[in-house]
C-alpha cells in the first residue's frame, strides 16, 4: 500500500523527466565542468528603460516617489531613501522632484545609489546635484537619529 502511494507521488516527476529529460537534468543537476550547483544565466535580465513622466500632477509624483523610495529591493536603500523622502519630499520644488525621480529610477543598480550616497564611490556628473548633496547630508546623520525602520506613510 505504501509503495503504491509513493509511486503515485512520483508519477508527475517521472512524466516530467521522460518528456523533458534534457531540460530537467540540465537545470536541476550540478554542472560538473564549473562545479556550481546552479549554472549562472547567460544573459542579464531585461530592465525597462527609464521614461520621465511629463505633466504628472505634483501630488501624484510625490506619492509615487514616496512609494518608490520605500520599495527598493535592498534594505539599506529602503531605509535611506524612505527616511529622506519622508523628511524632504514634501518641500521639494518640481525641479528637485524631477532630479530625485531621475536619481532613484535611472540607475539600474541600487548599489550605485548606495555607494554614491555614502561616499564610497564618486557620484557621476549627471547625478551630482543639489538633491544628491542633500541625500549625502542626510546619510551623514549628524544628529545621530535612529533610522532602523521606515517611517509610517501617513
Amino acid at each position: 500500500m505504501a509503495q503504491h502511494i509513493f509511486c503515485r507521488l512520483l508519477m508527475p516527476i517521472r512524466q516530467l523527466t521522460s518528456k523533458h529529460s534534457g531540460y530537467f537534468v540540465r537545470y536541476l543537476s550540478s554542472d560538473i565542468s564549473s562545479g556550481d550547483m546552479y549554472p549562472s544565466p547567460q544573459t542579464e535580465p531585461w530592465i525597462p528603460p527609464y521614461v520621465e513622466r511629463e505633466n504628472e500632477p505634483a501630488s501624484f509624483k510625490k506619492a509615487r516617489l514616496l512609494y518608490q523610495s520605500r520599495k527598493r529591493g535592498m534594505l539599506e536603500n529602503g531605509l535611506i531613501l524612505s527616511t529622506f523622502a519622508s523628511r524632504y519630499l514634501e518641500g521639494m520644488s518640481d525641479n528637485h522632484m524631477s532630479l530625485y525621480d531621475r536619481l532613484i529610477n535611472l540607475p539600474s543598480n541600487d548599489w550605485d545609489i548606495y555607494y554614491w550616497a555614502t561616499g564610497v564611490r564618486e557620484t557621476p556628473e549627471e547625478f551630482n546635484n543639489e538633491v544628491m548633496d542633500l541625500l549625502k547630508e542626510h546619510v551623514r546623520n549628524k544628529d545621530k537619529e535612529s533610522r532602523f525602520k521606515q517611517p509610517d506613510l501617513y
